[in-house]
């Protein structure tokens, strides 16, 4: 008999594993990131080696609490009041604002090339927006590999900026993922952080495009279009 093997359709995986080994154990060379540059370098071969196994989508909800991670190691706790700061000497100086708006391009526009693993399609990707509330619920007592710890204000901010600059970049040309969700907390008076509901209904109001994910227990967020995940760990 002939035994057809149907490969993972989607998945969402934790990017810690990535931090401590790099890209060796899923047989690439790279070792574990140390700064901002070599995150986003390494982070996108990672999403081209995992998507390579999946028929579907690969989620990495935490990419922007990461890449904050590394923001701060190298630009300091507080490198959001910095974006003005000249961090690159060229022929046209570069800003810290100007610096990750190009990481985010980056990622983008090499994540959305077409893929010979895929058929010749782009990476199907998703990630993940946190409220408040789930951000502090997902990552209390998380340590990175150095014994740093996320940050909310930085969070925060990077999402919002990052949100701002998708949205206006589909404007220019048309750019397919990530596929965006925000994970939002619910009470019975309504949404729990104000702020960021404030901000998806800000977002929406200026035609981006994403989904939200609402809960009255953070038991589960979405990170994928039509998937709602259970947290255990």
């Amino acid at each position: 008999d002939e035994t057809t093997l149907i490969p993972d359709y989607c998945a969402s995986i934790s990017l810690y594993p990535f931090l401590l080994d790099g890209l060796k154990k899923l047989g690439g060379t790279s070792e574990a990131p140390k700064n901002i540059d070599s995150f986003v370098g390494s982070f996108t071969n990672l999403l081209f080696i995992v998507a390579s196994q999946l028929a579907g989508a690969v989620a990495t909800p935490e990419w922007l609490t990461y890449m904050d991670h590394f923001l701060r190691k190298d630009y300091g706790e507080d490198y959001i009041n910095d974006v003005n700061k000249v961090v690159e000497i060229r022929k046209k100086p570069m800003t810290l604002g100007q610096k990750i708006d190009a990481l985010f391009q980056q990622v983008i526009y090499t994540v959305n090339q077409p893929a010979a693993a895929r058929g010749s399609q782009s990476i199907f990707w998703n990630i993940a927006y946190f409220d408040h509330p789930y951000f502090e619920n997902l990552f209390k007592g998380f340590v990175f590999p150095d014994g740093d710890e996320p940050k909310w204000e930085t969070t925060s901010w990077l999402q919002k900026r990052f949100m701002k600059w998708f949205n206006a970049e589909r404007l220019k040309t048309v750019i397919t993922f990530p596929v965006e969700t925000m994970n939002l907390l619910t009470d019975e008076n309504g949404y729990v952080d104000k702020e960021w509901a404030d901000f998806a209904a800000e977002m929406w109001a200026e035609g981006a495009s994403f989904f939200v994910y609402r809960s009255n227990s953070i038991d589960a967020l979405a990170s994928c279009c039509r998937l709602r995940n259970a947290i255990e760990d």
